[in-house]
């Protein structure tokens, strides 16, 4: 392939803003934002060294050369589109997709997922695990679930809880750990901490007051990972209820006897424009029920179909 060639993302930027003659559309059924769009159109025009949109205000129009430009492109992506779907399964199903941390794929969805098949066998379901949110702007789902403070995930979006800081540690460290806490004790083992969180180890234990300076020994993206090791026995871990409730319960870990602090961040869902919404509420209403003990005992409903509108 010729290094010349544009990205092929500033092309769907652009062939989207031309079918809808809208930056913020096209932002829309991309998944990016408008900035994004905008940016990549502008790089677009850059490399061939000429406008392919004239801006007025709060209007959009092609030029001469965006509309010369428009059927090849236009043919180019229904051509990608068919080289590739022949590839994907056919099904009349609802597919629905689920562009969720990849903490609450692994200890949430991933335990139960089958629960949601068993009612729902016609919704095919695709998962797509991110870590940073900025990996949600490469996606296109139907429902996110993204981990970060109230101004970053985006309007519409639910706390999901338990929303709280807790310390855990696997049974067998967690029995030599005395109530009240010795700190002294507690740093002998490994301190495990999360990044991209607010409060950390050492501001846990300035709120409760502890005697000595604690600093974690080891540092992981993902508070699923944070539970993973702590499960393991490779330390004690400062993570997110949401995470660590599921290994609680089975026994796998146990709470280290300091109170709870309320999460700055959190775990958000949020619908998204989509093609199947009933696909869309029988999911959100079955991740919701399986988090919350008052409705946990809720029949769903079953789906009727492939019910797309």
């Amino acid at each position: 392939m010729s290094k010349s060639l544009p990205p092929l993302t500033w092309f769907r930027a652009f062939d989207a803003a031309a079918r809808h003659l809208s930056f913020t559309l096209a932002a829309d059924e991309l998944g990016f934002t408008q900035s994004a769009i905008s940016q990549h159109v502008r790089a677009l025009e850059d490399r061939l060294g000429t406008p392919l949109f004239l801006r007025r205000h709060r209007a959009l129009m092609l030029t001469d050369a965006g509309r010369l430009l428009v059927p090849d492109v236009a043919a180019a992506m229904a051509r990608l589109h068919n080289a590739t779907a022949r590839f994907l399964p056919s099904s009349s199903h609802p597919k629905l997709t689920i562009a969720t941390s990849a903490s609450i794929a692994q200890w949430l969805l991933a335990p139960h997922l089958r629960d949601f098949q068993r009612w729902h066998p016609d919704i095919t379901i695709q998962i797509l695990t991110t870590v940073w949110p900025d990996d949600f702007s490469n996606t296109n789902a139907d429902v996110d679930i993204r981990f970060g403070p109230p101004d970053v995930v985006g309007q519409g979006a639910t706390l999901l809880e338990p929303s709280m800081l807790q310390v855990v540690a696997a049974p067998a460290i967690a029995d030599q750990i005395t109530n009240p806490i010795d700190w002294h004790q507690l740093i002998k083992f490994p301190l495990i901490q999360a990044i991209g969180i607010s409060t950390n180890w050492s501001d846990l234990a300035k709120q409760v007051k502890a005697p000595i300076t604690v600093t974690p020994s080891i540092f992981v993206d993902t508070h699923g990972l944070a539970v993973d090791l702590a499960v393991s026995g490779a330390g004690i871990a400062l993570t997110h209820s949401l995470i660590s409730q599921g290994p609680i319960k089975e026994g796998k870990l146990a709470k280290i006897p300091i109170e709870p602090d309320i999460a700055e961040e959190g775990y958000y869902l949020a619908r998204k424009m989509t093609t199947f919404p009933d696909a869309q509420d029988a999911f959100v209403f079955w991740f919701l029920a399986k988090l919350s003990l008052h409705v946990h005992d809720v029949e769903p409903p079953r789906s009727q179909g492939n019910q797309a509108k």
